[in-house]
């Protein structure tokens, strides 16, 4: 598809200004949303439970009126919303595809909600889900905020850069909270419809986004860019479109497989990309083998962070109810029929999914692909530039060794000494020992004693790492350190360092 600069302004989009003044004048906020249902009400609308969320809303006067319009898609009479949305004019709001009538009542055409991603409130239109109703998506289904697109943006790192690519943006929820990081901003969709509804959702809330049509990288073919987030339709099957926001059209994982491999091409010097991808678990391979092969040889320095792994009979199953199917109906069964043989076609075991970060290096494309399928809380948008800085260093370390010999280490203030204890036949008998972290990912290393007192010995104003483990050979009874030993004492330094448990200073 030829690309194309998504310039021209909609109805939607005009409407716009007004909007956004009746928006901010009732409060319809992420804030206002909490204060004028209380938390347990605003967690019911969070699990799709209506019933509490419209009697509490009631009370709630104009807001009130706003939360059943638009996000339980209730009709009301045209009176109560002309009131609700003014200064906006309800033929006007008809005409841009905002609201629908029948009769004397109203109701929304599109989903437009509060979000608050650490930066402030900002408004996302999309189209109507089946949250609140049941509905049917359709092949060029705009989504909205789901949890996909609320894990990538806890996931991003947010250090201020110049200019961020949004690869496939939807709703454009991405590139707005780009916003709060970045200079510029470019956003690109295959579906016009999702353009029409990123352009709108970029003038309600102030903001200036570059938006351009055409199909994966081919809109921004020789720019680059300091940061690339990418929410793109990574849905593991086989090779179909049933909904643009999904589905790719390539078999299997080569949606991610495309947009981790080309990714690097387009980051300026030191760029990052943050993106969601999926990776078919293939019998006999090992997933991270798969992942790396998609890489170039040259220029990137790449993290892959496995967060689940799926059945494909619950894999398929998920989706299916994410497009609005109910599994047990005759046409769902079907496509789930054709879904689980290309599966099976393809020894397809199981469907990891994650997050994959890219940097872009002067030197051979390193990787490490990890599971971190345990559950922590601290975003983790937040290690992402930590990470890439031990990486760095150790990158170092490996062109001069002597880079660690001489530097001085300190336990990271969040790093915990763990130790396990069971019933023994004489009383309490260790059973492991770990370093673990409590903040970030929270990484867990299992150690021996000498790492212990490694780790013990080290203090920013203490010795350098050659001379502990000199202390420790002596104290083993050896008379000097071994190459053996201080192989074995560098690799383990390197882990801890890479996972933030020990840093050099």
């Amino acid at each position: 598809m030829p690309t194309k600069p998504t310039t021209t302004g909609s109805l939607l989009t005009a409407l716009c200004p007004d909007l956004r003044a009746a928006l901010t004048r009732v409060d319809y906020t992420a804030d206002g949303l909490v204060d004028a249902l209380g938390p347990d009400v605003h967690a019911a609308l969070g699990r799709s439970e209506p019933v509490p969320v419209r009697r509490a809303a009631r009370d709630a006067g104009e807001l009130g009126t706003l939360i059943r319009l638009l996000l339980l898609g209730d009709a009301l009479p045209e009176t109560d919303v002309a009131a609700a949305l003014a200064p906006v004019r309800l033929d006007d709001a008809v005409a841009a595809g905002l609201l629908t009538r029948d009769g004397d009542e109203v109701s929304a055409a599109l989903d437009l909600r509060p979000l608050d991603a650490g930066h402030g409130n900002r408004w996302i239109l999309s189209d109507l889900d089946d949250s609140m109703r049941r509905r049917t998506l359709t092949e060029e289904h705009v989504l909205g905020v789901g949890h996909a697109s609320l894990s990538l943006l806890r996931a991003t790192p947010t250090e201020p850069v110049g200019t961020v690519l949004d690869l496939g943006t939807g709703c454009g929820v991405q590139a707005v909270h780009a916003a709060a990081y970045s200079d510029r901003i470019t956003a690109t969709d295959v579906n016009p419809r999702a353009l029409w509804l990123a352009q709108a959702t970029a003038a309600l809330n102030e903001l200036e986004i570059e938006l351009l049509e055409g199909s994966w990288f081919e809109p921004v073919a020789g720019r680059r860019f300091d940061q690339i987030v990418a929410n793109p339709p990574f849905v593991v099957g086989p090779a179909r479109i049933e909904h643009t926001y999904r589905d790719s059209g390539l078999a299997l994982d080569g949606a991610s497989e495309l947009v981790i491999g080309q990714a690097a091409g387009l980051l300026a010097p030191g760029g990052t990309a943050a993106m969601l991808a999926a990776w078919v678990h293939v019998e006999g391979q090992d997933w991270r083998q798969r992942v790396s092969s998609w890489l170039p040889e040259h220029g990137v320095d790449a993290w892959v962070v496995q967060r689940d792994v799926a059945d494909p009979g619950l894999y398929v199953g998920t989706w299916l109810r994410d497009a609005g199917l109910d599994p047990r109906d005759p046409e769902a069964q079907e496509r789930a029929a054709r879904w689980l043989d290309a599966f099976e076609a393809a020894d397809v075991a199981g469907i990891g999914f994650g997050f994959v970060y890219l940097r872009a290096i002067d030197g051979p494309t390193e990787l490490l692909a990890e599971d971190l399928t345990h559950g922590f809380d601290d975003p983790l948008g937040a290690e992402v530039g930590d990470y890439f800085a031990r990486s760095a260093w150790l990158r170092a370390v490996g062109a001069d060794e002597n880079l660690a010999w001489r530097s001085r280490f300190a336990p990271s203030p969040a790093t915990a000494l763990e130790r396990v204890y069971l019933p023994g036949e004489d009383g309490w008998a260790e059973q492991v020992a770990r370093l673990h972290r409590g903040d970030g990912p929270r990484w867990q290393h299992e150690v021996d004693e000498t790492t212990v007192a490694l780790v013990a010995g080290m203090r920013a104003d203490g010795l350098p790492l050659y001379e502990l483990i000199e202390l420790l050979a002596l104290a083993d009874g050896a008379e000097q350190v071994t190459p053996e030993f201080a192989a074995q004492a560098l690799g383990v330094v390197a882990g801890l360092v890479r996972h933030g448990l020990i840093r050099p200073v």
